[in-house]
């Protein structure tokens, strides 16, 4: 399962919130708690969690800290010069502006974060048993793509909201998307 981190004020802002270390607005603390109501009883034989604060807290909140191991490839992307800004906002200098098929000057490219999904999809498939992990929308999105054998640029086709649970699976032999950006109040079956 992939949990996106609960929210934040940059996230509430439509800012992206690369490498700045937020934490978790009151409202985000309370989506952690909601998260870990809904998956508690579950086990999980690894979780995972970037180690952005705003990942660590509501992997801690949600109950998961304990068992949790920093994974620094689930950090988000590094959106550079764009640190802090919103879509609109680059979009006034550069209209056709896409973070998928443009990216950001001085940050990372979508190739870059594929390869760090990559890791982390390789680290999940050595694994038995079902594996939680905490980050972010983009880089959730990105192991989604790649999940699937997509490229990394196809996480452009995945919105994720904050503090909703994503499921990556598998039918028989092919990887699927089995639940995707699943808010609370959805029942977990």
């Amino acid at each position: 399962m992939a949990v996106r981190h609960g929210a934040t004020q940059w996230s509430r802002a439509g800012r992206h919130t690369g490498r700045t270390d937020l934490p978790l607005l009151e409202d985000g603390r309370l989506e952690a708690e909601e998260l870990g109501r809904r998956l508690a009883g579950h086990e999980f034989g690894l979780v995972l969690a970037s180690p952005m604060r705003r990942a660590r807290q509501t992997c801690d909140i949600a109950g998961f800290g304990p068992q949790a191991e920093w994974c620094a490839d689930l950090c988000e992307w590094d959106y550079g010069a764009y640190e802090g800004r919103t879509t609109d906002d680059i979009r006034a200098e550069r209209p056709e502006w896409s973070l998928w098929s443009d990216g950001v000057p001085g940050g990372e490219t979508a190739q870059e974060v594929g390869a760090r999904a990559d890791r982390v999809i390789s680290r999940v498939r050595d694994r038995t048993g079902d594996v939680l992990a905490f980050a972010h929308a983009h880089v959730l999105r990105v192991v989604a793509a790649r999940w699937v054998g997509l490229p990394a640029t196809a996480g452009a086709l995945f919105t994720l909201a904050p503090a909703t649970i994503s499921v990556l699976g598998w039918e028989r032999d092919t990887a699927v998307v089995s639940r995707w950006n699943d808010a609370a109040g959805d029942p977990l079956d």
